[in-house]
């Protein structure tokens, strides 16, 4: 499975299946699926492609059953090395408005250095160097969902 996700990060799609092809064969008389489902969305992105190559189909698709049903029960998978924390995605969020350091600071009720730190880790994880950029780069990565909170809205401000 391992060799297929690796596989699929090259660019390699045949090898990539035909890896999955030997994991798939390996794991259905056991039954897993915690496995492959845990894995995410490349994962899913393979399993679908081996349901269009007829691999193992049953198996398949009672794995794309269990991809669906968790993709639609999880949080919004952020696509960081480091995801974003809950008041970090709360001051990201502040960062596209016309609010100011201390405007944010007040709005959360916390200092202005905290405020700085979260924009601090914000900047890290997102690798970018500025608000406008990180703004931008929440919107790419579409951070403006978030589990079972209310959708928020990122607006990219004008320079």
């Amino acid at each position: 499975m391992l060799q297929a996700l690796a596989r699929q990060a090259r660019n390699d799609i045949p090898g990539a299946l035909a890896s999955l092809q030997r994991a798939l064969t390996l794991a259905e008389p056991e039954g897993y699926v915690r496995l492959f489902v845990d894995e995410g969305p490349p994962m899913a992105s393979l399993l679908r492609a081996a349901a269009k190559q007829g691999i193992t189909p049953s198996y398949v698709r009672r794995l794309l059953a269990a991809v669906n049903k968790t993709e639609d029960s999880m949080p919004v998978s952020q696509g960081l090395i480091e995801p974003l924390s809950e008041r970090e995605l709360d001051v990201l969020r502040l960062l596209g408005t016309d609010l100011g350091g201390p405007e944010i600071a007040r709005e959360l009720v916390v200092s202005l250095n905290t405020v700085r730190t979260h924009t601090k880790n914000i900047y890290a994880k997102l690798g970018v160097n500025n608000r406008r950029a990180a703004v931008r780069r929440a919107a790419e990565l579409d951070l403006s969902r978030t589990g079972d909170r209310q959708p928020r809205r990122i607006v990219v401000r004008d320079p």
